[in-house]
């Protein structure tokens, strides 16, 4: 069983993609957050009224995209368990790619992608953010809720 960490990402479009925020809990506890500037004419009618506002409130979060690779690539080393190899947990495939874009492509090769779109728990996910009294669309909300709601699926045998 591999090393956990659940990520997050805010984007602009869906079509015109670029990144707003990433947020990345690991199965441990320890997180990480960072929102880079981003083009607000790429920005969808979605993102502007829902996405945006929930901005700023994390102190240390803003970072230029030039520093996004060193403190990314830090924070997983310092986070990850000796030698272990950590599963890179995602429930939309754009966060795959936004993670992996903003590491410029050189994802260690110790992280190893996994979707886990089916493991999560859309109850679980739903009372997270309700008795936590946090919105939904902010990645590092969404990245401590899929957390939450993630539940290993057993294989079944015939």
């Amino acid at each position: 069983m591999s090393f956990k960490i659940f990520i997050d990402t805010e984007f602009t479009d869906f079509i015109d993609i670029h990144l707003i925020s990433i947020g990345m809990v690991a199965q441990s506890g320890e997180e990480f957050y960072a929102e880079v500037p981003y083009p607000h004419g790429s920005c969808n009618a979605f993102v502007r009224e829902t996405v945006i506002p929930l901005l700023g409130r994390i102190q240390g979060a803003p970072c230029a995209v030039e520093h996004l690779y060193v403190k990314m690539t830090t924070w997983l080393r310092i986070v990850r368990p000796l030698e272990e190899d950590v599963e890179i947990c995602f429930d939309y495939q754009s966060d795959w790619d936004l993670f992996s874009s903003a590491l410029d492509y050189r994802v260690p090769p110790w992280c190893q992608a996994r979707m886990i779109n089916r493991n999560i728990n859309e109850l679980l996910r739903y009372k997270f953010h309700k008795e936590n009294n946090l919105p939904e669309h902010h990645a590092l909300y969404d990245a401590q809720a899929n957390r939450y709601a993630f539940r290993e699926r057993r294989s079944v045998s015939a």
